[in-house]
Parts: structure tokens; C-alpha cells; sequence
């Protein structure tokens, strides 16, 4: 999602990457779920998102769009997001997230944004978005806990990559090339199972669009 904002109002001025030390502990958020409401349609998926979902809950991309999450259009195209019931992030319950070990990319980072240039991007700290004051320090992949997170970030990069260059084109298709490239997507990305290797089916089938689309 894009958004456009000056580093300098809404972080310490710092940008990080996986090894750095962060204070973004918020030692457990106990007593403390604000960052799972209010949150509208922002925290918007990536397929590894969606396939860990899968995985936790035992439900299928259908299954799931059906009370968990929903899908909006993203800068052009149609994603994924989590589905917000009365205000409420439909996987929390009593206070807690029902999902904690395989939560969202969004939701892992939190506090933390990512930023992006020509070299891939870089984590920076949102000072006002997390109510808990005096946070630990904490590396940045110990805080994210993805167990290869050089792949991860490699992942993203791609996906981030791929987004971006689907969106530049949007312009040149008709209404009805817009409609079928998104269902392309949907399709492609979130709604096909995805084999044991998650990762090397994910570059296969980028590889795929890509050459598809001739982008």
C-alpha cells in the first residue's frame, strides 16, 4: 500500500535493517490490543500471509473469505485484507490474537514499517502508533521471528516488485483487462494451494505472470 509520508513525523529518523537493535519490544502488549483495532483495511496480505492462514486455521482462501478476511482494492489492483467485525480484527479473541504464530507480515512488524528504494528497503519505527511506553530494545528479525529471514525479506522484495510493476501498467489496460488481470492474480497468488515449498511454487508462478504479461 502506498502511502506518503515524511520519516521525520512519524519516526525516530532511523532506518534499520534485519540485525539492528529497535526499541519496538512491547514486552508481551499485555493488558493491551490497540494495534488489532481501528484498523480498517490496512492490513492487507501477501500470498505467504494467506498460506500461513490456511495453515493455522485448516480453512481454504474461500473459507476464509467468508468471516476473516475480505478483499479491497489496493492502489489499483484487488488484494486481500484482514476483515475488521464491529472495529475488532476477527482473529482476536479475549483480548488476544488467536493467530499469534503465524500472524501477518503487517502485524509482525508493528511498530515497525518498511520502506522502499532501488536496493529493497529498510525498517523504520512509527513513535505514535504503539501506546506502550518505554520499549525494549530488540533486533529487528528477533522481533519479526521468521527463522530465514534473509528469505523472507528476499520474498518480499519480489512480491513488492512484482506489485509495483503490475500497478505501473494499469493504465495502459481497458476497464475490463483491469477486471481480468486481478482475477488473474487472485487466482495465481492466494486462491491455488501452494505445494509443501512454498516459497520455490511462489517464484515459479511470478515467473509465469511475468512472462504472461511481458513485464
Amino acid at each position: 500500500m502506498k502511502r506518503e509520508i515524511d520519516l521525520n513525523d512519524v519516526s525516530d529518523g532511523k532506518l534499520y535493517e534485519n540485525n539492528d537493535l529497535v526499541k519496538a519490544d512491547c514486552f508481551g502488549c499485555e493488558n493491551c490490543h490497540k494495534c488489532c483495532t481501528g484498523m480498517g483495511e490496512s492490513i492487507v496480505l501477501d500470498p505467504f500471509d494467506v498460506y500461513n492462514l490456511s495453515l493455522s486455521t485448516g480453512k481454504s482462501f474461500e473459507k476464509l473469505l467468508e468471516s476473516n478476511i475480505e478483499i479491497n482494492i489496493v492502489d489499483g489492483l484487488t488484494l486481500p485484507n484482514i476483515n475488521m467485525k464491529n472495529g475488532e480484527c476477527t482473529f482476536l479473541q479475549d483480548g488476544r490474537c488467536s493467530i499469534h504464530s503465524f500472524r501477518p507480515g503487517i502485524c509482525r512488524m508493528f511498530p515497525l514499517g518498511r520502506i522502499y528504494n532501488d536496493d529493497g528497503f529498510k525498517y523504520f519505527l512509527q513513535v505514535y502508533e504503539c501506546p506502550v511506553k518505554n520499549k525494549g530494545k530488540v533486533k529487528v528479525k528477533k522481533w519479526l521471528g521468521y527463522p530465514d529471514i534473509n528469505g523472507y525479506e528476499a520474498y518480499i522484495n519480489t512480491w513488492h516488485g512484482l506489485i509495483v510493476d503490475l500497478q505501473n501498467n494499469l493504465p495502459d489496460l481497458s476497464e475490463d483487462n483491469v477486471r481480468v488481470l486481478n482475477l488473474l492474480i487472485i487466482k495465481t497468488f492466494y486462491q491455488t494451494e501452494y505445494n509443501d515449498d512454498f516459497f520455490d511454487e511462489f517464484y515459479k508462478r511470478v515467473t509465469q505472470i511475468r512472462n504472461m504479461l511481458g513485464i
